[in-house]
């Protein structure tokens, strides 16, 4: 494949090409992922840069390891914090040309990780789609929520984008992302397999205007229950409304618009702001949908107590990370409304534990060993919501390095947890006190502490998160994930996640867990605990043997009571 791509540099006189990891609607799970064709690297963040003589593959801290191992035969792995393409790039005496698909990259990205070190050349026709067959069409339709499942309707959602449109002095609005056209009509669909979004693309105009662009075919079952007159069209007439619409000024999305819109918008418009609000109105949980993300972790609970019950009391010789990732899923689906996983399952065991983002096949399947440390991070898509834990457990009696490790996770993971934050709120504030008792020994872990969550939408969602790069506040009704940890190559990896939402209660302003499952006692060295960590750690597995007991046969029961 990559020598036959090189063969058309040639032709459309380049002397590299880029390849980005996701496809024309920016989603997380790309279809088709161009990327893993080329490179077979299997992650969800990532790029090549395919030059004449050299290959490169650039990824971020979660990557590394698995990167190496899936495509470090055929390309240089560069942590693209450490090394960015320009840097690549510009070791060369005269620009090399490179080539990219307009309708993969936006003008952010570009700018960032390539200029001026090169001169770009836009090839509309991708140079991966000429040699695979790559298209995957799904043809199942999208469907509207119900507005009492969703907490509000589409037309008080328009009525707040309208309104933000006219502070801003906004003519035209292109929602590029499909998970904000789905938050803002209330959409859900089949077109990602971890995740119910259609995709799909709205223009809004101030005058109420709404065109959406997708199969029109997919479109049959919405078209009378959106409550707002809405053209609906075919993604080749994108210029063709471009043309009949009126106004100046025009906004996008610079994470999720492409070159390609971009240029067709600029073509009548002034484009003068580039920021997405459905971002931020989408972050902020309502009553109701915090509600239903609390039921769906107490489904989601009870199945995850169950598995960690079985396996703890299980024959490990037996085992192996493919039943046990089967296992975990037939637990989940004997809820009614479980749907699907939000992620596929890692289920990484000793030295598989330590690739952050590890997915077993029959080629990687490691049998279970009694002395293994096993990570475990799922999470499930149910009506209605969405979940993500890790749980790390221990089959015999760990050595005192690792619950020493363990336990610094553990006081991270509580340290977020118990944050005031009236005091501390921001990303990267939390982050520092989630790293605090591992730094405390020269120790770290290459990703984020955690990331936000959508409501029965993607598992990843921002713009909060709790990173060294992120200083968004945590505003009251904001959901992220809480997953510290650490990972050592080729022995063990550690992590502890469960997702929070904060919330206030008159001047009170703190996280409440959603996670309901308990976390394993045997891998904790309770003299490294302070007297408030270990009456969290308590109040925690009181918490979830309140909410999940009836769900749970007596040996269940009593194992999780024996935690408290």
């Amino acid at each position: 494949m990559i020598n036959k791509l090189k063969q058309k540099f040639k032709r459309y006189e380049i002397d590299g090409y880029i390849i980005p990891k996701n496809d024309e609607f920016f989603s997380e799970y790309a279809n088709p992922n161009r990327l893993k064709i080329v490179s077979n690297f299997s992650g969800s963040a990532g790029m090549a840069l395919i030059l004449k003589d050299k290959n490169y593959l650039f990824v971020d801290g979660r990557y590394t390891l698995q990167a190496k191992l899936e495509s470090g035969k055929k390309f240089k792995i560069c942590e693209i914090t450490k090394v960015k393409p320009k840097q690549i790039l510009s070791k060369f005496k005269n620009k090399l040309k490179i080539g990219f698909d307009p309708k993969l990259f936006t003008n952010q990205s570009l700018k960032k990780q390539f200029l001026p070190q090169c001169n770009l050349i836009a090839i509309n026709d991708n140079l991966v789609d000429q040699l695979s067959i790559t298209k995957k069409l799904n043809g199942q339709k999208f469907y509207q929520l119900n507005s009492k499942d969703v907490g509000e309707t589409t037309r008080s959602k328009i009525s707040r984008l309208l309104n933000h449109m006219s502070k801003k002095k906004i003519d035209n609005i292109f929602i590029s992302a499909p998970e904000n056209v789905s938050w803002l009509l209330n959409l859900r669909g089949y077109d990602n397999p971890n995740s119910p979004i259609p995709n799909c693309r709205l223009i809004l105009s101030k005058s109420r205007e709404l065109y959406l662009f997708s199969s029109k075919y997919k479109t049959l079952k919405i078209r009378n229950k959106i409550p707002l007159k809405v053209n609906f069209y075919e993604e080749n007439d994108f210029y063709f409304v471009i043309n009949k619409l009126k106004g100046i000024n025009f906004s996008i999305d610079e994470i999720s618009c492409s070159i390609y819109f971009e240029k067709l918008i600029s073509s009548k418009f002034y484009i003068n702001i580039k920021v997405d609000p459905c971002y931020y109105f989408k972050s902020i949980k309502n009553l109701i949908e915090l509600n239903n993300m609390e039921k769906a972790h107490i489904e989601d609970g009870v199945a995850l107590t169950k598995f960690l019950y079985w396996i703890k009391n299980s024959n490990i010789k037996k085992l192996d990370e493919l039943k046990i990732e089967k296992k975990l899923e037939n637990f989940r689906k004997r809820n009614k409304n479980y749907l699907y996983p939000s992620f596929n399952t890692i289920a990484g065991s000793g030295p598989n534990g330590a690739i952050i983002h590890y997915r077993a096949n029959k080629k990687s399947n490691r049998k279970i060993r009694s002395s293994d440390i096993f990570l475990c991070d799922s999470g499930g898509q149910y009506k209605y919501g969405t979940t993500d834990v890790t749980r790390t457990i221990c089959f015999e009696k760990p050595k005192k390095r690792i619950k020493d490790i363990f336990t610094r996770v553990l006081k991270g993971h509580i340290a977020v947890a118990s944050t005031n934050l009236n005091k501390v709120n921001k990303g990267n504030e939390l982050d520092a006190k989630a790293r605090y008792w591992l730094n405390k020994i020269n120790l770290d872990y290459g990703h984020g502490t955690g990331h936000g969550v959508g409501y029965f939408l993607n598992v990843h969602e921002g713009p909060q998160s709790l990173s060294k790069y992120n200083d968004t506040k945590i505003e009251n009704g904001m959901i992220v994930s809480n997953e510290p940890g650490y990972y050592e190559e080729n022995k063990f990896g550690i992590r502890i996640e469960n997702l929070i939402y904060a919330k206030k209660d008159r001047n009170k302003f703190y996280f409440k867990n959603l996670t309901l499952a308990p976390i394993d006692s045997d891998l904790i060295d309770f003299n490294l605990l302070n007297y408030k960590e270990k009456k969290y750690l308590k109040d925690y597995h009181h918490l979830s043997l309140k909410k999940l007991s009836k769900f749970l046969t007596m040996k269940e029961r009593n194992w999780l009571r024996s935690l408290i």
